[in-house]
């Protein structure tokens, strides 16, 4: 019995198309539409190998591995994006307020901070790599299924639009996640917004120096009596 490929768009919903009140503050719609694109591709080429009636090609096509790739680059994506809107924001803050460049480099984010924000930003997938899992079952079932077997073949075609579904959860959870990613992020960008040079340098320089101005007026004025090598030199 050839493997019927369902249509994946409508379980999408909002990976296709976005309903939301305010734009992400990490512009994130290019990669939304890449991961839609890309789910889309798969379901094309898994009906154009089911009209050929080559069936684990359509498995293949559709398998955990195809869709886990996908959401994987998306949230790879992601993270470098919200790491480098962060890094940004830090550096301007820096430089808004004359900070070193030395200074407020150290404060861009590390490597292992990267790695974590890329980990916080998948958390919201665990639902999808379940239906994943379940989708692999399925698979492994309708791999081996004959003519008779139609709820086999159901089955599998509810895990397809089941994964499709978490999906659409998994990014929306990933959307969130990135706002917050902003609100984790604003105490150190608020820190190098309020920074202030320190005035002890200043102080240390510039204290001695009007001392120093001020005996040599005192004593151009005739109110202190000068040092010899000082009344040499002024012909005092």
């Amino acid at each position: 019995m050839p493997l019927r490929v369902p249509e994946l768009a409508p379980s999408l919903g909002r990976v296709l198309v976005p309903r939301r009140l305010a734009d992400p503050w990490v512009p994130l719609d290019d990669i939304r539409e890449e991961l839609a694109t890309r789910v889309l591709e798969l379901g094309g080429e898994a009906r154009a190998a089911a009209v050929r009636e080559e069936r684990e090609r359509v498995l293949e096509a559709v398998s955990r591995r195809a869709w886990l790739g996908a959401w994987e680059r998306a949230v790879r994506r992601a993270a470098e994006r919200v790491a480098r809107a962060l890094d940004g924001e830090i550096e301007r803050a820096g430089k808004q307020v004359r900070m070193a460049r030395r200074r407020w480099r150290r404060r861009l984010l590390t490597g292992p901070e990267k790695r974590a924000i890329a980990a916080r930003l998948a958390t919201g997938g665990e639902q999808f790599v379940a239906a994943l899992d379940a989708l692999e079952h399925a698979a492994a079932r309708a791999r081996e299924a004959s003519v008779l077997d139609k709820a086999i073949h159901a089955e599998w075609q509810e895990a397809l639009r089941t994964v499709a579904r978490r999906l659409e959860a998994a990014w929306l959870a990933l959307e969130d996640v990135v706002a917050e990613e902003r609100r984790r992020w604003t105490p150190e960008i608020d820190a190098v917004a309020a920074w202030r040079p320190s005035l002890w340098p200043l102080l240390a320089a510039w204290i001695p120096l009007t001392l120093l101005l001020l005996w040599l007026g005192l004593v151009l004025g005739g109110y202190l009596a000068a040092p010899a090598w000082l009344a040499r030199r002024l012909g005092f």
